[in-house]
């Protein structure tokens, strides 16, 4: 795992990455976190969550996807269905569901530049030492960061 510091919209949008991929509830919300702010600043992605079943248990483990072009560059948002549902005691995030969904970004996109946030880390208020190395498991041999926030 790469780990670097900055702002992982902004690295996507400058060509930094291939694929993104950030954490989600299976309720269609995006509404809290970097989810939030891929949902007001690419459209795209919160139309294919919107696309998938509201609170749907099945959807753990898999995800939506949109394509997005900006400014000459092109990637793909990676909307995982990492947590079921968005409140409650912790943790929230389902670690089965973060190996299924890495296991099938492996298979899915292979050989692309991978960035992602600390998934399942920040509100589903998981224990990323348990999610780093599931992501290093299944991505192990995969070009893929992690993208700590600074400003």
């Amino acid at each position: 795992m790469n780990i670097l510091k900055g702002d992982l919209i902004q690295l996507a949008l400058a060509g930094r990455f291939d694929v993104i991929i950030h954490g989600c509830n299976c309720f269609c919300t995006m509404g809290a976190g970097i989810a939030k702010l891929i949902r007001d600043d690419f459209p795209e992605a919160y139309q294919a969550d919107q696309e998938t079943k509201t609170g749907d248990k099945k959807k753990l483990g898999t995800y939506s996807l949109a394509h997005i072009a900006r400014n000459g560059k092109r990637f793909t948002i990676v909307n995982g269905y990492t947590q079921y549902d968005f409140s409650g005691p912790g943790p929230l995030v389902d670690y089965g569901a973060v190996q299924k969904l890495f296991a099938r970004i492996k298979k899915e996109f292979p050989n692309q530049r991978i960035g992602y946030p600390k998934i399942g880390a920040g509100l589903a208020k998981g224990d990323w030492d348990v999610i780093s190395g599931i992501i290093n498991t299944e991505l192990k041999e995969e070009d893929h960061t992690l993208v700590e926030y600074s400003h």
